[in-house]
């Protein structure tokens, strides 16, 4: 099937993302998520927080204008090419204890640093404006080499995306990432409970705006 943007630009999944499926003796069957994509294992804690009641956080539907259908049967319709309606935000959104909350998943298979690449102009435009009401945005990343998962803030994401629009490194560094960013420690069920991470962000936020007023 083909699915094009709106301008026409033919569309092509983000090729760091890897399933890591691992066989034979060396499957780890501590975890029930081992194989799945960061995609699935955030969907699985979503589904976790409903149902306790702990959170509203969806992925969002994806607008699709279908444009070439072909039939090879009566009961069978396959759809031969797309486009998509409008460019996508984010991922996810939803509220969490009175902060709506609003973020994306990446994933990718470097081990030295996260690719500006991964994210567009039109996704930060969507963060900037979320942060100005007040909202909690970030992005989900996952470094598969090392099956460790990371809260990255929006203002750490402007940061490095305005040093590279004035002509400096094109990713953020595995070692700012450690640092600026929150980790989310792995567990059985759900695999990435991000929750309390995201309270340590909000936190964190907090605190630095008390600081700022201090100083003013």
């Amino acid at each position: 099937m083909t699915i094009r943007y709106p301008n026409g630009k033919l569309y092509s999944p983000n090729p760091t993302v890897q399933k890591t499926a691992k066989k034979g003796k060396d499957k780890d069957y501590s975890f029930s998520n081992r194989g799945k994509t960061l995609e699935d294992e955030i969907n699985e804690a979503n589904d976790y927080y409903v149902k306790r009641r702990l959170a509203i956080i969806h992925k969002k539907p994806v607008p699709v204008q279908i444009v070439k259908v072909e039939y090879p049967s009566r009961s069978a319709a396959v759809i031969r090419e797309a486009y998509f309606r409008t460019p996508s935000t984010t991922d996810y959104n939803g509220v969490w204890n009175g902060h709506y909350i609003d973020f994306d998943a990446k994933e990718t298979a470097s081990k030295s640093s996260f690719p500006l690449k991964n994210i567009h102009v039109h996704q930060m435009t969507h963060m900037q404006q979320v942060t100005e009401q007040n909202g909690v945005a970030f992005i989900i990343v996952r470094f598969s080499a090392f099956e460790r998962y990371f809260i990255v803030p929006y203002d750490v994401l402007q940061k490095a995306w305005l040093a590279m629009e004035n002509g400096e490194r094109k990713s953020i560094p595995f070692s700012t990432i450690e640092k600026e960013a929150f980790e989310i420690p792995t567990s059985y069920y759900p695999r990435i409970d991000y929750l309390p991470i995201i309270q340590q962000l909000i936190e964190a936020k907090s605190h630095g705006s008390e600081s700022e007023e201090i100083v003013e």
